[in-house]
């Protein structure tokens, strides 16, 4: 298949970053090392995306800085004005891993689809280029899930790609609103059955196979969520196997 002979997709509820003593800089936290291992690639070439955000140059050069100690070729894809690669499909096939940043998923996705990114992602994670994100970069691999990308009242959403035929909760244990609507969700039909993440946790799969939870958070667990009967739901616990907080090097 590729790479690793493998198709992954970690899928990050909170907690990719954490502030650093200098003001306003970040570092990458072990979930995302954990991301780069799954590549087998000594010195992985990893593409940052943070078009959920506008392609902020702000976020971008935080995400820049915050994988300073990693021994990895970093770069970007931007879509504003105009893609900055000549051949977006191309830049990505040439990843060894993704990481999606948080923002609008709905934006994301139609931005996405606009520029035939959805066919590329696909084609990316089959070729085994490990695909990853936080929050709106969780949810997109994903049927869908809840989202505030049209205002500060989560709503149902159910555009994702796809490639895991699952909902996804986010910010699982930190957004009062999102545990109650995605189980009066997936309760109702309106999203399937799926998986969640407290800040700090990470949802891996293979394929579509859900095989781990991660965490750098000693309290953060993950869940999974199930339709019961005709307007029930069951909610199961999972515990995530525990990851250094931040990265040694």
């Amino acid at each position: 298949m590729g790479r690793s002979g493998q198709s992954h997709i970690v899928a990050i509820g909170g907690g990719s970053f954490r502030q650093t003593e200098r003001f306003g800089t970040m570092e990458a936290t072990g979930l995302l090392r954990y991301v780069l291992d799954l590549t087998g690639v000594d010195r992985p070439r990893l593409g940052l995306i943070a078009t959920a955000v506008g392609d902020s140059s702000e976020w971008l050069l935080k995400m820049y800085e915050a994988f300073r100690s990693f021994d990895v070729d970093l770069s970007h894809l931007a879509l504003f004005p105009m893609p900055n690669v000549d051949d977006p499909r191309e830049w990505l096939l040439e990843q060894d891993a993704v990481y999606v940043s948080g923002g609008s998923v709905a934006n994301l996705m139609a931005l996405w689809r606009l520029h035939g990114l959805d066919e590329a992602m696909t084609e990316a994670w089959e070729s085994g280029v490990v695909l990853s994100g936080q929050s709106a970069g969780a949810l997109c691999w994903h049927v869908g899930g809840n989202t505030d990308s049209f205002g500060p009242e989560l709503r149902p959403w159910a555009e994702g790609l796809g490639l895991l035929p699952y909902s996804c909760g986010v910010h699982y244990n930190s957004d009062v609103q999102r545990r109650d609507l995605l189980q009066r969700s997936v309760a109702s039909g309106e999203l399937p059955d799926g998986y969640a993440a407290d800040e700090g946790v990470a949802l891996h799969y293979v394929g579509t196979e859900f095989i781990q939870a991660v965490t750098v958070d000693p309290n953060g667990y993950a869940y999974r969520i199930e339709r019961d009967g005709e307007e029930g739901v069951k909610e199961f616990r999972i515990e995530p196997r525990r990851l250094a907080s931040t990265v040694d090097v």
